[in-house]
């Protein structure tokens, strides 16, 4: 299963992530986790990136998913992130036909909600106000689209127990069909 995690900045998509590989990963090497191409680029380069860099973090996060391993890969974001964030940021759609053909192969999709607390981090944190324009354009582009997901709240292992459940609740339904 191929398991789509997106929020905005600060909403646990990392922890979330991690969580979720080592939840799911009976047997051993069963399940992956894809971290985020555009905090470890933040990282490496030491600055947000431009908007002429955009497009090639979006390629290099569909890169990294497609390249996972075999069994359940959870993808800690997705280029429709970066087209989001390019869209937000610099008034460019550009991204969008690429990120939403990608996101086409995804299972299922988890919304990480804005219900944590906002933890400034150094380069990608701009502020609570800033998570929420992202988050309100992210979902108006999921609900265009026609895109489900399902929103994930709580804290800590709610938040875990949340996600697992959303999980569960595709993998029957998917057998059902």
């Amino acid at each position: 299963m191929k398991i789509a995690i997106l929020g905005a900045e600060c909403t646990g998509k990392t922890t979330l992530a991690q969580t979720l590989a080592r939840a799911l990963d009976k047997p051993p090497a069963r399940a992956h986790w894809v971290p985020e191409t555009l905090r470890d680029w933040c990282r490496h380069h030491a600055r947000t990136p431009h908007q002429h860099e955009q497009s090639a973090i979006a390629v290099a996060q569909a890169r990294a998913i497609d390249q996972a391993g075999p069994g359940d890969v959870l993808a800690d974001t997705t280029p429709l992130m970066t087209a989001v964030y390019s869209d937000v940021l610099f008034q460019d759609r550009s991204l969008y036909q690429f990120a939403l053909a990608h996101h086409a192969g995804f299972d299922i999709t988890l919304l990480a909600d804005t219900d944590l607390p906002w933890m400034a981090d150094g380069l990608q944190r701009d502020g609570p106000a800033w998570r929420a324009v992202v988050n309100t354009r992210l979902r108006q582009v999921l609900n265009e689209h026609a895109l489900p997901y399902a929103l994930i709240q709580g804290q800590g292992e709610a938040r875990a127990t949340s996600a697992l459940a959303a999980i569960e609740r595709h993998r029957t339904l998917a057998a059902r069909r």
